[in-house]
């Protein structure tokens, strides 16, 4: 017996708000909510339903009969098939606006957090080419766009070197012009792909596991210096110094260009070597005269603008008067834990990531700074009763957690040691709320800031101050 489609077109459906992830959100005639890939708030549209749960659908618009007047045109051709800038047709007031109102959403509702007058959301200045590093993927079976399907040509070059597609792990569309990051990064890319494929270097199947050129990255820095990095699957002398030394010839401006044999399964280069075959094994960047080292393993905020912006308004939160100890939870390679040195007795960063901690220490000692300590561990098992005891009761607590937030063995921590202010910066203000909420009972939000790091996407950055009660 046939199994019956339970997907349904809706006519005619408004679109209402902005929700998780980029989706727009509206309401079905059954009362359920309506998550759609690609709409604008304003907009009303025939949406055809792709997956039905108990209390909402998911599903795509099909016709427009009115298009939103928070409508813009987006400038990237690949904007609707590359998923990576889900919101550039949208105004960018607009982003900013549901941004906002997500942070503060979520801080209200998921949170219950009792909010003081909540500080406008800072943009960025810069909303195209503000990135500082990008990854892209090398495929011999590019994704065909339905253009080229129908047109029933042969289409034997299938190289490709850009992104996947949302969804897929194995389909990579190729990329011609990226909007994210500053050239010369489109021009390296467009030069090694052009290269690779008139000299007969194999573009990586990813379904076979076979091929030579698996990923390409790049990074830039504010002070204008650039790493190229070139992932090979195997390792083939002649050909990978053949491809190296003519981006080198090409790109004289390269600072440093890298190279990793990888024939793992994924493309992860943490666990690899890095090989620095020209120029320096890092770059810096650099911020308020204080320098950092980038290497390819290194973690820095990829808004660099954006970033220093948001270290000011945490080092703002955190109200230091140059007697205070304070922590640095999840301190990365220690760039909050410098920038607010200065004006601290003394700054103690803990972070799980050992490479991260030795950058951390060299860029200190690099910017003569003597009153930071690093120290190396999974955050629950290393910020105890004990380290305390050790390195003494913080008066400050500054956390920038990952994605999931604090572990709730940290928080039991915090509220055991009760500092005097504590300053919470986070990427994801769902998992901020569900923490604030347990820190609730004894600290009160005097402050919150959100800064939009990642504009034409719907990420964004929050900051919170929150005093003892």
């Amino acid at each position: 017996m046939a199994r019956r489609n339970k997907n349904k077109l809706f006519s005619e459906i408004e679109v209402t708000d902005a929700g998780a992830k980029g989706k727009a959100v509206a309401k079905s005639p059954d009362g359920r909510v309506i998550f759609i890939d690609n709409a604008v708030p304003g907009d009303i549209a025939d949406v055809q339903t792709t997956r039905k749960r108990k209390s909402y659908y998911q599903g795509t618009a099909v016709e427009f009969h009115k298009l939103s007047d928070k409508r813009t045109e987006p400038v990237c051709r690949h904007f609707g098939t590359c998923g990576g800038c889900k919101w550039q047709n949208m105004e960018y007031k607009y982003q900013l606006e549901y941004k906002q109102q997500e942070v503060i959403n979520n801080l209200r509702r998921l949170g219950k957090i009792e909010l003081p007058e909540v500080t406008p959301i800072l943009g960025s200045e810069k909303i195209y080419f503000y990135r500082n590093k990008m990854e892209f993927s090398f495929s011999d079976s590019r994704w065909l766009t339905q253009k080229e399907i129908q047109s029933g040509e042969n289409i034997e070059n299938r190289n490709a070197l850009g992104f996947h597609i949302p969804g897929m792990w194995d389909k990579i569309l190729d990329i011609e012009k990226c909007h994210l990051q500053e050239d010369p990064s489109n021009a390296i890319r467009n030069f090694v792909k052009k290269f690779a494929t008139e000299n007969g270097l194999e573009f990586f199947n990813t379904r076979n596991q076979e091929g030579l050129l698996r990923t390409l990255m790049l990074r830039t820095s504010s002070t204008g210096e650039i790493m190229v990095l070139i992932q090979f699957y195997e390792d083939r002398k002649d050909q990978r110094e053949l491809l190296l030394n003519a981006i080198a010839k090409k790109f004289p401006e390269i600072t440093s260009l890298q190279y990793v044999i990888n024939n793992k399964p994924n493309d992860t280069i943490y666990d690899q070597e890095v090989i620095c075959y020209k120029g320096r094994d890092h770059i810096f960047e650099e911020m308020e005269g204080l320098k950092f080292k980038i290497n390819a393993k290194s973690f820095y905020q990829t808004n660099s603008d954006q970033a220093y912006n948001l270290y000011k308004i945490a080092r703002d939160y955190a109200g230091l008067k140059g007697d205070e100890l304070v922590y640095d939870l999840y301190t990365g390679t220690g760039t909050i834990a410098q920038f607010v040195a200065k004006q601290a007795k003394k700054v103690i960063g803990v972070e799980a990531v050992p490479e991260a901690i030795i950058d951390a220490r060299e860029n200190a000692e690099r910017n003569n700074i003597e009153n930071v300590e690093f120290y190396v561990g999974d955050m629950r098992k290393v910020f105890t009763e004990s380290f305390i005891n050790k390195h003494g009761h913080p008066d400050v607590i500054i956390t920038d957690p990952p994605r999931d937030g604090m572990h709730k063995d940290v928080v039991a921590q915090i509220i055991g040691i009760l500092p005097e202010r504590i300053v919470y910066v986070s990427c994801n203000s769902a998992t901020q709320a569900r923490d604030l909420a347990l820190l609730d009972e004894h600290y009160k939000v005097t402050a919150t800031q959100a800064v939009d790091m990642f504009p034409q996407t719907h990420h964004v950055e929050n900051v919170v101050c929150l005093e003892r009660r």
